[in-house]
């Protein structure tokens, strides 16, 4: 049994979408040999929801060094509150003490916080020991310079941060063992950049979809608390963030059940729920649903909740929801993570995404719903034009459950893309403690 530590700041009980691919992966990793210790940041000094049931879907004992951050409100009074500046220095020394104290063959750092991927070179030189990151977001990007979208954060600190990425990407990435990447379009960008990486060194990993989170809430009956699913309504559903470059694709939304409820009395019953539309803490976010909704003059259809749900009650919301709203960026690299709990939820289910958007392929593969995609640059009238229909057949099949092919599925379920991931630890090895292929 090989052993590996697995990074991972903002670890369950925090309900963070950065530690969901660790999350699914612990309970299969044994099966394909590899025994796993996490180190991570207490839970106190993250800024987040708490979601203790979340700690339910964990492998019993499973082995885990949290180390303590500086309190955020002690930070912010001086003007940063960012989790790698409050915790930094104690993950990497109680990384650092870990890898000199016991044996490991492997480190994994799966964490949006990219600077603590600075430490992998860091301790291949030190202790000999390979690495491999999984990059859930691009470190290096020009979208916002390139479409004029306001960066989170101001673009004088996104600015600096990439000034920062641009410094250490390139070690980080062409020191690494492997290099696992949620999007095709993030991984031909950094086979692009960096030539001399061999291109069997990446690997596309999409997050997973776990039966057994839709088990927990059925077993503990964890309710959503958003609506009542009996009320005589149709709930249509979208969970998860908003953001300026989803505005195309939610404007052609909009648009079109503008003119479907012109001529569709069923349309009247329907509400839309947008959940979870931001990060900012609870009570600073801005909503960035609703004003297009108005626009559209659909204020009395559409709601939006900035604030997070805890992960165990938002699988929850998609089984309640008459059907399910997937709604993708303008961006086509974005890889919309949420598709495979969507899909596992059994609800009609209608897309609005990019042309290039690789979930779209997996939607229409398994059956799972429809997929209205949209082009770079399309008007916002022609989108419409073309999403009207999908709205009517939406209206017809809410309630109803899809004709999912669940044998194309399959290799998007945890477990499979848990063989996937240690396939890529594998390779990772130098070459006398590889197992080959599974």
């Amino acid at each position: 049994m090989r052993r590996v530590l697995i990074v991972s700041p903002h670890f369950p009980p925090v309900n963070a979408p950065d530690c969901q691919r660790v999350r699914m992966a612990l309970p299969h990793l044994r099966e394909f040999g590899w025994d796993a210790h996490v180190l991570a940041v207490d839970p106190s000094g993250v800024e987040g929801f708490l979601d203790p049931d979340l700690a339910r879907t964990l492998p019993a004992g499973q082995a885990v060094t949290r180390v303590p951050a500086v309190p955020a409100w002690l930070t912010r009074a001086v003007g940063f509150g960012g989790l790698w500046l409050r915790a930094g220095r104690r993950l990497a020394a109680a990384g650092a003490e870990l890898l000199r104290r016991e044996r490991f063959d492997l480190v994994f750092f799966s964490t949006t916080i990219f600077s603590a991927m600075k430490l992998g070179p860091r301790w291949l030189r030190r202790f000999g020991v390979p690495y491999v990151i999984d990059l859930q977001d691009p470190w290096v990007s020009d979208y916002y310079s390139r479409t004029g979208t306001p960066p989170p954060g101001g673009r004088l600190r996104y600015a600096l941060a990439q000034w920062g990425a641009r410094r250490a990407e390139p070690t980080v990435v062409r020191h690494a063992g492997h290099v696992a990447t949620v999007s095709p379009a993030y991984a031909d960008t950094l086979r692009a950049r960096y030539p001399d990486v061999p291109a069997e060194r990446y690997t596309v990993l999409p997050f997973a979809a776990a039966a057994s989170d839709f088990q927990v809430v059925a077993e503990r009956k964890i309710e959503h608390g958003l609506f009542d699913p009996a009320d005589g309504l149709r709930h249509w559903v979208y969970l998860g963030r908003g953001g300026a470059d989803l505005a195309p694709a939610l404007r052609g939304l909009f648009g079109a059940f503008a003119a479907v409820r012109r001529s569709d009395a069923r349309a009247d019953r329907v509400r839309m729920h947008f959940v979870g539309t931001s990060y900012a803490k609870k009570g600073l976010a801005r909503e960035s649903v609703r004003p297009l909704a108005r626009a559209a003059g659909l204020a009395a259809v559409v709601t939006e909740q900035t604030d997070r749900l805890p992960y165990l009650r938002g699988v929850s919301l998609l089984r309640a929801a008459g059907a399910l709203l997937v709604v993708g960026s303008d961006d086509p690299s974005y890889s919309a993570s949420k598709v495979y709990p969507y899909i596992m939820a059994r609800r009609p289910l209608l897309a609005v995404l990019h042309e290039n958007s690789p979930a779209a392929a997996v939607i229409t593969a398994c059956r799972a719903g429809e997929v209205v995609p949209f082009a770079s640059g399309e008007s916002t009238e022609a989108l419409a034009a073309r999403l009207a229909p999908a709205l009517g057949r939406l209206l017809a099949a809410t309630g109803t459950e899809p004709p999912t092919d669940w044998a194309a599925f399959a290799p998007y379920t945890a477990r499979e893309m848990t063989r996937v991931l240690c396939r890529a630890f594998d390779s990772a090895l130098p070459s006398p403690h590889r197992t080959g292929p599974r």
